[in-house]
């Protein structure tokens, strides 16, 4: 099977950079796959998970936080937010960035953004939901 470059990056450097078979992204109008010989695309990305299938048969997962996604002349270039592999994902952390999060929103304070806790709670879940996914598929 023919491959493309794949480069995932974010504001600390370079996350992946191989050949692969196929990416799936989680676009802001929906999910969607790119593979071999992919039309050129620019999409903007939402919260969720890219599933990055490597030339080598091997699958690795990302949570994302959101970004861009530009496929030209059979190669894939994502600026990310934040991305880190599932299998690194911190949950205590996560967790306790969810609890931060649903005390801003349901607090009455009227200089709170609460954009940006909605925002904070979904990246949470997120990351929580993905982790433990990842965990019950190696079991």
């Amino acid at each position: 099977m023919t491959s493309f470059k794949a480069q995932i990056l974010t504001p600390e450097g370079s996350l992946f950079d191989e050949e692969v078979t196929g990416v799936k992204l989680p676009g802001t109008e929906g999910s969607f796959e790119v593979k071999t010989l992919h039309a050129n695309i620019m999409s903007t990305l939402e919260i969720g998970e890219i599933v990055v299938r490597k030339a080598t048969g091997e699958e690795q997962h990302y949570a994302i936080t959101g970004g861009f996604v530009e496929v030209v002349d059979n190669s894939l270039n994502l600026l990310a937010e934040a991305a880190e592999p599932i299998e690194e994902i911190d949950v205590e952390r996560a967790e306790k960035a969810k609890e931060r999060a649903r005390k801003r929103l349901d607090s009455d304070e009227e200089d709170i953004d609460k954009e940006r806790a909605q925002k904070s709670l979904k990246r949470a879940e997120n990351r929580i939901k993905l982790a433990a996914d990842i965990s019950v598929s190696t079991q």
